[in-house]
């Protein structure tokens, strides 16, 4: 108790002496930035994936072949839940004496729960968005339906031994497929209606689905009971079964978040440890004075770990209340751009400030306060005496050990975590290297120097070890500061690249052989560039490993769902433009053979690598192949892409079809339109909703970004302020020594410049190389993006140290040269 109270008076002490300032504001910007972040990445999370659950049309589906178990509905209505049912399934609908083959889709009130279905009041005119479904007696179908058929709006429609009057053009669903098995036509019809069509009789086979959306912690609790209720052929799928476009978009959107989070945690711990160093040299001699008086080194080591203690609690909850406050603000004045009311934010961005206070305190400061228990009392006497020095390995394990937990408690990604660490330990060995070169030659250059550059690089050499420390802190916070501009910029704009204005915005699937000379002639015809087509082969896997599937326990969902359905293979000679080899090796484009390539994905949920070998069953027949590379698949490039693709030469001979995507201007749409009706067993799928939902998560995760940006930017100028902070004491003394001996007030100031420019020229240097090349690693190993260097970082980085440092350094460190020699000597 007694040494809480003297950490408690101490503390109060300081503060109003203001010598724990530095590490105060360190930490509150620390854990303030952080947690904003946290909060504001968690809302903005949150928003991006309830508009990804637009794709299931709801936050939870159920899909099973019979009708869903009435207490569903039941329990999500005491549960305040909304519902609804969807039933789909093929039929032949038939317009006077022409028949078509249609994807069915009777639905309830209320669908579809997220999302919004769009309609045209006629062929290729402009869509715009209901809030309804057809009423009883109606039906909605999509163009390429009444292209086949030849229909109008108004006309009659035969669905099984009901007539229905077709009102509106079905332009978009929120769960509509865009994979390649959707090969007929949607018509969207009342779910009451199909009794009275006799369509669905016991033993049809049909897809229920029961659709429920409400709030998190609802949707979480009603999935709890939900999936003990589910029985055989029942299957929940949830934001992991939308579509891989838009969870590729989403996927991406969380990494560029995570990173910019990152930045803060780097700097705010360099902030927090060159004060701290600072705060513990500051107070060596009250220690000293405090074993004169009889304190033994036990109570000394007790207020020091109550004052980092209570520093953490204090810092954390303020610092997480500005977070707070702060992610509210930003979010009210960009709600336009961020599509309006976020959801609420989580309160664990909370618990991760004081952590965040406690490990940043914890890993950067206690060596330093820890230290002080052996300070001399005999220091009283000498003030020679040096102060106690922790040793670089404790301090260095201790700090390491903090970074890398934090880090990964940040990341969760293991990858991410290798890349930035491994970056950041080549980028600190070659500061440390530069500095201790810079400290060697500024002995050697001061003398053919002007008097001011000879005393800063005097100053440089005679302060070895802070002169060192210095550059390694400038140019860490520059190269985070550099690196946090290359992603908002470059990375952020290779990532808009990746999906142009002229993306494919049409699938084109189920084109026979024999057709697609008609199709490239139609597109030619309409001033369309003809699209690559790629072939499609359905298949089944047979075996892994040569067991056999049935015989295989597969726990993972997506594994289960790729055994138990068709697969869609593919054949190419090279590998395609949005695919990424991860292992393995790429065929020779001239080779034939059974070499097989998955993506990387399945042959995770598989537990497939390089040299496994798997087996198909291919209208009946067999093959296996052996698997030689594993793929990354850019799905948001809407470019046709394949789990398994084949090399050449094996699979040609089975049943084939041909897919393409292709970008058709709103204009242009006729060449649909006389596509669909020369060739009607070709269905063209509308990619345009899709696309704006990947547009749309691209702009918010920049959004995030350049919001981090600001917060950074204030955390790089703690940690310069920190580091000019370190050596105020020590520059006060010299200055009022100098100025005795008869040096004028600018001389001095003009020789701290110089060292200050000569710092930050050398740290902005580094922090250039180190900007570029860990953004070309992010680039390519964990983006996956084309990445150009821009040169206005290896050129500004420099320019920015010298110019940054330089007027942090001369801002902070005027106040002492201003100071009178006489107040200086007398304290």
């Amino acid at each position: 108790m007694a040494a809480l109270l003297y950490a408690l008076r101490t503390l109060a002490r300081d503060w109003k002496s203001g010598e724990i300032g530095v590490l105060v504001v360190a930490l509150l910007v620390a854990v303030g930035s952080l947690t904003a972040i946290a909060f504001f990445t968690d809302r903005v999370s949150k928003g991006v994936e309830r508009q990804a659950t637009e794709v299931l049309a709801a936050d939870l589906r159920v899909r099973s072949s019979d009708e869903p178990n009435p207490d569903f509905f039941v329990e999500a209505g005491a549960r305040g839940l909304d519902s609804a049912r969807v039933l789909a399934f093929p039929s032949v609908v038939n317009f006077g004496d022409e028949g078509q083959l249609a994807a069915l889709r009777a639905v309830s009130e209320g669908y579809p729960l997220r999302g919004a279905l769009r309609v045209a009041d006629d062929l290729f005119s402009s869509a715009y968005v209901v809030r309804d479904i057809p009423p009883p007696g109606e039906v909605w179908a999509e163009s390429g339906l009444l292209a086949r058929l030849g229909m109008a709006v108004g006309d009659t429609l035969q669905v099984g031994a009901v007539e229905l009057r077709l009102t509106r053009v079905l332009e978009y669903r929120p769960d509509q497929s865009v994979g390649f098995v959707a090969l007929a036509p949607t018509v969207l019809m009342n779910l009451a209606d199909i009794p009275a069509s006799g369509l669905v009789v016991p033993g049809s086979r049909v897809t229920w689905a029961a659709l429920f959306a409400g709030g998190d912690a609802e949707i979480a609790r009603f999935r709890a009971w939900l999936e003990p209720e589910l029985v055989e052929g029942e299957r929940l799928q949830d934001l992991s079964d939308a579509g891989e476009q838009v969870t590729g978009a989403i996927d991406r959107a969380q990494r560029f978040l995570t990173l910019a989070s990152l930045v803060s945690v780097l700097l705010a711990a360099v902030a927090v440890a060159m004060a701290a160093r600072r705060y513990a040299a500051r107070h060596v001699d009250s220690v000293a004075l405090m074993k004169c008086l009889g304190a033994p080194q036990r109570f000394v080591l007790q207020v020091g770990l109550w004052q980092l203690t209570l520093l953490a609690l204090v810092a954390g909850v303020l610092g997480s209340v500005i977070g707070w406050l702060a992610q509210f603000g930003i979010a009210w004045l960009l709600a336009e751009l961020v599509g309006g009311a976020l959801p609420a934010p989580g309160w664990l961005p909370a618990l991760m400030g004081l952590v965040t206070s406690l490990a940043v305190l914890t890993g950067f400061a206690l060596p330093p306060i820890v230290q002080l228990r052996t300070v001399a009392p005999l220091r009283v006497l000498r003030r020679d005496l040096p102060p106690p020095r922790v040793a670089a390995w404790v301090s260095a394990t201790t700090a390491i050990g903090v970074v890398v937990l934090m880090l990964y408690w940040v990341l969760r990604d293991l990858r991410l975590l290798l890349v930035v660490v491994g970056g950041i330990a080549v980028l600190l060995a070659a500061l440390v290297l530069a500095g201790w070169l810079l400290v060697r030659v500024s002995g050697r250059l001061r003398g053919g120097v002007g008097v001011s550059w000879r005393y800063g690089l005097a100053n440089i050499s005679r302060r070895g070890g802070e002169s060192i420390t210095q550059v390694v802190a400038f140019g860490l916070g520059l190269m985070v500061l550099l690196l946090l501009t290359v992603v908002r910029n470059d990375l952020l704009d290779g990532w808009r690249a990746s999906l142009p204005e002229d993306a494919p915005n049409n699938f084109i699937i189920n084109v026979q052989p024999e057709e697609l000379a008609s199709v490239r002639e139609i597109f030619r015809a309409n001033d369309i560039e003809p699209p690559v087509f790629s072939p499609l082969v359905r298949a089944r896997i047979s075996h892994l490993n040569g067991v056999p599937v049935r015989e295989l326990e597969v726990t993972d969902p997506d594994g289960r769902g790729l055994l138990t359905r068709e697969a869609n293979l593919s054949w190419s000679a090279p590998l395609p433009a949005s695919n990424t080899l991860v292992a393995g090796r790429w065929w020779a484009e001239d080779s034939r053979g059974t070499e097989v390539s998955i993506e990387e994905g399945i042959a995770q949920s598989l537990g497939l690598g390089v040299g496994d070998t798997l087996g198909f069953s291919i209208a009946g027949e067999p093959l296996t192949g052996q698997i030689t590379s594993i793929r990354a698949v850019a799905w948001d490039s809407f470019d046709p892409n394949f789990f398994v693709l084949f090399q050449p030469g094996e699979i040609e001979e089975f049943p084939t079809t041909w897919i393409t995507s292709v970008f058709v201007p709103r204009d242009e749409r006729t060449a649909l339109l006389e596509l669909v009706r020369q060739h009607p067993s070709v269905s063209v799928i509308d990619l345009e909703s899709i696309i704006a939902q990947v547009r749309q998560v691209m702009d918010r995760a920049s959004l995030a970004v350049q919001y981090v940006f600001g917060f950074t930017l204030l955390a790089g100028v703690v940690v310069l302020l920190a580091a000019v902070q370190a050596t105020r004491d020590e520059r006060r003394y010299e200055s009022a020594m100098l100025r005795t001996f008869g040096a004028r007030q600018g001389v001095v100031l003009r020789g701290i410049v110089a060292e200050f420019v000569a710092l930050g020229l050398l740290a902005g240097i580094l922090a250039s190389v180190g900007a570029v090349v860990i953004g070309q690693v992010l680039a390519r190993q964990v983006f996956r993006l084309d990445y150009a260097v821009d040169p206005m970082v290896l050129f500004g980085g420099p320019i920015l140290g010298a110019l940054l440092v330089g007027i942090a350094g001369t801002l902070a460190t005027r106040s002492v040269v201003r100071t009178p020699p006489v107040q200086t000597l007398r304290a």
